[in-house]
């Protein structure tokens, strides 16, 4: 379902049901898928201000790291879900950063 699909479905339904986007999610069964991809885009877009920030373009980063442009390119595409953490650790690391998790 698209954004603009969502946002029409959620008009159309009372605001008494639905008082926040969350709740809307949740209740359509994407609160996680949505959660995961936010969460994917802000570590692409704080990887790559890494890079600007170390003077690094992502072949010299993929050099750097012995991999493939093309796997860098995964991890900085937030629509791909499928990047481990040993994976975004080893990229924090080039860029001088660290990966931090915690539960709340």
């Amino acid at each position: 379902m698209t954004a603009k699909k969502a946002t029409k479905k959620l008009r159309r339904r009372s605001s008494k049901n639905f008082p926040t986007l969350d709740g809307y999610l949740a209740e359509e069964g994407k609160l996680e898928e949505f959660e995961a991809q936010a969460i994917k885009e802000v570590l692409a877009w704080q990887i790559e201000k890494a890079m600007k920030k170390a003077g690094l373009t992502r072949t010299a980063l993929a050099e750097k790291m012995h991999t493939s442009r093309a796997q860098l390119n995964r991890v900085l595409d937030p629509s791909d879900g499928n990047v481990t953490l040993e994976t975004l650790m080893r990229v924090a690391r080039h860029v001088g950063r660290e990966v931090r998790i915690e539960l709340v």
